[in-house]
């Protein structure tokens, strides 16, 4: 179970990303009629769902980078703990 709740973490870092992304450009934003008026609210409106889409889509992104780079850290933790060293080698 706490594999899988890890994995499932880890699969969750992109999309928490993109959300939280969303969610700060339309915080940061505004309206559009608040921005330009009322007479280019609509044209502003598309424009505003382009970079939005834009940037979600750039968050997003870097949440797989992220998440790709934390899983190879912990699978590379993992392997380390697993792998005992071996005292006749001698590597020291």
């Amino acid at each position: 179970m706490k594999i899988f709740l890890r994995h499932l973490i880890i699969a969750a870092v992109p999309l928490a990303c993109g959300i939280a992304a969303g969610y700060g450009f339309t915080q940061i934003q505004g309206s559009c009629g608040a921005l330009v008026g009322p007479l280019f609210a609509a044209k502003c409106h598309g424009r505003q769902l382009q970079y939005q889409l834009l940037t979600q889509t750039a968050a997003t992104a870097l949440g797989t980078l992220l998440a790709a780079l934390i899983g190879s850290w912990l699978e590379r933790r993992r392997r380390r703990v697993e792998q005992p060293e071996d005292p006749l080698r001698g590597d020291s």
